[in-house]
């Protein structure tokens, strides 16, 4: 059988995504897994191999059929973006631009087939709108990349899988993009991951918007029963095991014990939160809806400590095994 090729993007080379590359690439039984394939910047990574005390060897790629994917080597598609003097932990224009051209080039062999999924280190949202890509992040970026009109994002941590119906904008303006349309779709794409996952049980229980969910009008203004309720009536009506709206304090605990498969989030705190309290190190994000895998660690770039050679590795870890698990067999 043929081990899946995953491109693992670099992310924001001023932050902690070489170091945790480099960490992540030091776990020889990975290479028993997958076929590792980095869309960076191969003289960052260096610096970065130095910086964590690592001895692996970084081999500079034009194209995915020069890899040779071997314990002790880190392929890497050098894009050369980076200035050699370019600082971590500093807000750049460069590396936000550079962090756009690695998903670009991750995503164009995606689609062509070259690679089974991507597996994306933190950009920053900030430098990325400084190096003149104005999307609020991956998630955004790869839905325009691949023409995709609607995705959703969902996080994982140990017994929790969370996704949501809005992300990235203001809570005002997510309780108004909420409506029953998008509700059910967002759950139809959580119930496609839990059968894909071959999940026996595939049980949903559902967020409301308000405390206590609304207590019957008490509190809101009738959006559980205007916005969420047809959506859990639409997809019960299809045979499937969706419960709510439940009040998101009891439901999070409730899926924590293992009440729940999933839990669908309304906006992005409500769902962020409950999975970082869970395991920050062990989270990972995936992209749900989208026609290629993507998964992703589930912590930004952390500029307070890169280049300090101390970052965590554990999420990226994680999201490695994740995007194996959800590629196609013998990609």
């Amino acid at each position: 059988m043929t081990l899946p090729l995953i491109a693992i993007t670099m992310g924001d080379a001023t932050g902690v995504g070489p170091e945790i590359i480099m960490k992540s690439l030091a776990h020889a039984e990975l290479y028993e897994r997958c076929r590792p394939l980095v869309i960076g910047d191969a003289k960052r990574l260096e610096r970065a191999g130095r910086i964590v005390g690592s001895d692996l060897v970084v081999r500079s790629l034009f194209a995915v059929e020069d890899a040779k994917f071997e314990p002790g080597t880190v392929d890497c598609i050098d894009l050369g973006l980076i200035p050699d003097d370019l600082p971590f932990g500093k807000l750049s224009p460069v590396a936000g631009d550079a962090a756009y051209q690695y998903l670009r080039v991750a995503t164009e062999l995606a689609v062509a087939g070259k690679v089974a999924a991507i597996c994306t280190a933190p950009l920053n949202k900030e430098a990325l709108q400084a190096g003149g890509h104005h999307y609020p992040g991956h998630t955004e970026m790869l839905a325009a990349l691949t023409g995709t009109e609607e995705v959703s994002m969902m996080l994982t941590a140990p017994n929790l899988r969370v996704i949501h119906v809005t992300t990235h904008i203001g809570l005002m303006d997510a309780i108004r993009k909420i409506e029953p349309g998008l509700v059910e779709r967002t759950i139809a794409r959580g119930h496609e991951v839990l059968v894909k996952a071959g999940l026996s049980r595939r049980k949903i229980g559902v967020c409301a918007i308000n405390p206590h969910a609304g207590e019957n009008g008490l509190f809101g203004q009738g959006e559980e029963a205007e916005k969420i309720v047809p959506a859990i009536e639409a997809c019960r009506a299809k045979g499937w095991d969706v419960e709510g709206p439940l009040p998101a304090d009891t439901l999070f605990f409730r899926a924590g014990r293992g009440d729940f498969d999933m839990v669908v989030a309304m906006y992005h705190d409500q769902g962020h939160g409950p999975v970082k309290v869970l395991g920050l190190e062990s989270g990972v994000n995936i992209t749900v809806g989208l026609p290629v895998i993507r998964t992703s660690v589930d912590h930004g770039t952390a500029f307070d400590i890169a280049g300090k050679g101390i970052a965590d590795e554990r999420s990226l870890l994680e999201a490695l095994r994740q995007a194996i698990a959800l590629a196609p067999a013998d990609a």
